[in-house]
């Protein structure tokens, strides 16, 4: 998580570093079996964990309003939130699954599946102000319920391991969680603030210079299916021939 909203804040600092970023997170070996040995499956188990903990456990804030009462709550308000933000984000932009099939019958007619890994920024721009101020409103509060759910986990989690048991250790370790997730919710912010204000238009000039210079200097092989344009007219990375004939037309798309 940490990870992801740092690297979706650096559009902040310009399309350019953020597609560089893009680029280097699809240049993994292995790529699909990456996210789902180490992102998707301990992210499915987490929830599925977490809702019978939140649905077996019990709050007593009715009768104690103490603040570990109200964390122990927020955390549980914040896991559901959590839980329906992070499957309703990755079917928004990436669709769940990469089947054509899927994609062009099922996501992208109903509006998800939105995101181009070779056209970061613009992609993620369109999809962001599609629905008007709807999705950033959206996103922002997920990503907050995240960020408190991590922040109050890592506190929880430090008193179930014995990291901090007497008063003062874990007044102190209040803290540092309470400052850990401010300056995360501050990144996450970030990123959310940096894709709605984007120019898709500029941005994907931009993309598509850094999508010829990376192919002719043969830092990444041609795969339309990874743009904007190639995916949206049908092409696939199976049907992109080698990078000395095709140059041209893997620079210009649909042209």
């Amino acid at each position: 998580m940490c990870v992801h909203l740092v690297t979706n804040s650096s559009l902040a600092s310009g399309v350019d570093v953020f597609q560089n970023a893009v680029f280097a997170i699809h240049s993994l070996p292995f790529l699909p079996v990456i996210e789902w040995l180490f992102i998707f499956l301990p992210i499915i188990f987490h929830a599925v964990v977490g809702i019978w903990i939140a649905r077996s456990g019990h709050s007593n804030l009715n009768r104690y309003r103490l603040a570990g009462n109200r964390r122990y709550t927020w955390q549980r308000i914040t896991g559901y939130i959590a839980f329906v933000f992070i499957f309703t984000h990755v079917f928004h932009l990436h669709g769940w699954f990469h089947a054509d099939w899927w994609l062009k019958t099922v996501a992208e007619p109903i509006g998800m599946a939105q995101f181009d890994p070779y056209n970061a920024a613009s992609s993620l721009a369109n999809a962001m102000n599609s629905l008007g101020i709807l999705w950033p409103i959206f996103y922002a509060l997920g990503v907050l319920a995240c960020v408190f759910h991590l922040a109050n986990g890592i506190w929880t989690a430090g008193i179930t391991w014995g990291l901090w048991l007497t008063p003062n250790a874990q007044a102190r370790a209040s803290y540092v969680c309470l400052g850990f997730g401010i300056l995360l919710g501050l990144v996450g912010l970030t990123a959310t603030g940096a894709a709605t204000r984007t120019d898709p238009a500029a941005a994907k000039a931009t993309e598509d210079q850094m999508y010829k210079v990376r192919v002719e200097g043969l830092m990444i092989k041609p795969n339309e299916h990874k743009r904007t344009d190639g995916r949206r007219h049908g092409h696939s990375s199976e049907a992109s021939p080698g990078p000395t004939l095709i140059i041209p037309q893997a620079v210009t798309g649909s042209r």
